[in-house]
């Protein structure tokens, strides 16, 4: 619960500073993509989900440095319901790991699940182009 507020407070703060923001550039071969779990995997809560990032570097958000950002999972999330333009909402569809984490492990609803990760600067926004994974689907047994 500690952990959920602090990082409440620092989205907090990085979208309030993100008033005279507009879209990062991104290096054309940068990638973001799931180490795991694989596509198509059947899983069992806790789930834990690693990240990968090639051709550019993690910062905490609020921390803008040229070629980094930090990751957001998307949940059951379609592309054409991502706000590009915008910093990203904080919820139970669109997960923040502004404190530069790249992995994490938590409880999914037991079900069927779409996931794509969605790497942002440090005011939450995506990058210019977007650097979105490919999604994975996963299935969360009993």
């Amino acid at each position: 619960m500690t952990e959920r507020f602090l990082m409440a407070a620092v989205i907090a703060v990085a979208v309030t500073t993100a008033a005279d923001a507009g879209t990062t550039p991104r290096p054309a071969d940068a990638e973001v993509y799931f180490i795991s779990p694989a596509d198509g995997a059947t899983l069992t809560n806790p789930v834990t989900i690693r990240f990968g990032l090639k051709g550019m570097g993690i910062a905490p958000a609020g921390i803008e440095l040229e070629g980094t950002g930090h990751h957001h999972l998307l949940i059951n999330l379609a592309e054409d319901e991502i706000d590009f333009d915008n910093p990203m909402p904080a919820d139970e569809r669109q997960v923040h790991f502004g404190g530069g984490q790249t992995e994490v492990t938590m409880e999914l609803p037991v079900g069927t699940h779409e996931l794509r990760l969605l790497f942002a600067d440090h005011n939450h926004i995506p990058h210019e182009p977007p650097l979105m994974s490919e999604p994975i689907t996963v299935t969360v047994s009993e």
